[in-house]
């Protein structure tokens, strides 16, 4: 059984058009998987369809063979930015999921300091998110999404404001924490590298209606050598992806300024 399956989803907003079509989407467990697509293709409205902020005019979404459709906090979600609380110290950011479901501030900081470690923020606990660098406040968002939903993972491009170095670090750090905690992610980014080397398998998402256009299979096992990404395979892959993403049609009507 599929960790989570998104089947047969449409979904269109009252005064826009349909903005995703028929959509069929299934992660296993301990999966990445990316969605890759140009902006405006929907990517973010199906996050929020598979998060439950909306619910579609067609289809489902199942985790672990549970009809979740509609449902908000089955699954964790993070955005492009961290959204760590300014005036909360790290600790209390990190065990804020737990508090809102009712865990007591001593029992939700301890266990939620039992990963500090793990997710290398250890020493951070009692800082706030303006002491702490750029991939550290990711790092501890990430921590937060995990203990919201311990099973599946939304990722809305949460590494594109990282320098080059940083990103590349992030990577492979946040694939060794997945491989450890058995953590299947969704992924959505715009960089055809980054999802070439982070993901399993690849959905290329075109537009308008948003579809799935095609399915990429990374065939090289985890954990990739280093230099993956300055392999011919890696390049073969790459040469692939572009091509079938300027074969798709593109519709370029106006969205109203929404983030689609």
């Amino acid at each position: 059984m599929p960790k989570l399956e998104v089947k047969n989803v449409t979904f269109a907003y009252q005064d826009v058009k349909t903005i995703l079509k028929d959509i069929n989407i299934i992660l296993n467990d301990g999966e990445l998987v990316s969605l890759l697509g140009v902006s405006g293709a929907g990517k973010t409205t199906l996050f929020n369809v598979i998060a439950g902020l909306y619910r579609p005019q067609q289809g489902q979404v199942l985790l672990n063979g549970e009809d979740i459709t509609g449902q908000s906090g089955k699954i964790s979600y993070m955005l492009q930015k961290d959204m760590l609380l300014p005036y909360r110290t790290v600790e209390d950011n990190v065990a804020l999921p737990l508090m809102i479901r009712g865990v007591g501030k001593k029992e939700a900081r301890r266990t939620a300091g039992q990963y500090f470690a793990q997710f290398g923020i250890e020493g951070t606990q009692k800082k706030y998110p303006a002491e702490l660098s750029g991939g550290m406040r990711q790092r501890a968002a990430l921590l937060r999404t995990y203990l919201f939903s311990s099973d599946v993972a939304l990722l809305d491009e949460p590494f594109s404001a990282l320098d080059t170095l940083t990103k590349s670090e992030m990577h492979r750090w946040y694939l060794e924490v997945m491989d450890t905690i058995r953590l299947s992610t969704v992924f959505i980014t715009h960089d055809v590298d980054e999802a070439i080397l982070l993901s399993d398998r690849i959905y290329l998402l075109g537009q308008r209606p948003g579809v799935i256009t095609d399915e990429i299979v990374i065939d090289v096992p985890k954990p990739r050598p280093a230099d993956f990404n300055l392999s011919q395979e890696f390049l073969d892959y790459k040469r692939q992806i572009v091509s079938k993403i300027r074969e798709t049609p593109r519709d370029h009507a106006s969205n109203d300024g929404r983030r689609l």
